[in-house]
């Protein structure tokens, strides 16, 4: 696992957090704050796992 998928999962956990913070307190500006930021969290984290499979896609080439 590389950081782009950690912090990708990081943010969407944060995000989940503000969503459910928002719906709670009926605050729609912090729950739509929550889930830009699950959204954000879900691109990082794939771009963490493009980089991982072309990391191993690498090694399977050239053992």
């Amino acid at each position: 696992m590389n950081k782009d998928q950690v912090k990708g999962v990081g943010e969407q956990v944060k995000g989940k957090v503000n969503e459910a913070v928002g719906k709670v307190t009926n605050d729609p500006a912090k729950e739509l704050k929550g889930d830009l930021q699950q959204g954000a969290g879900k691109v990082q984290k794939a771009y963490g796992d493009a980089k991982e499979d072309a990391k191993d896609e690498a090694k399977r080439r050239n053992p």
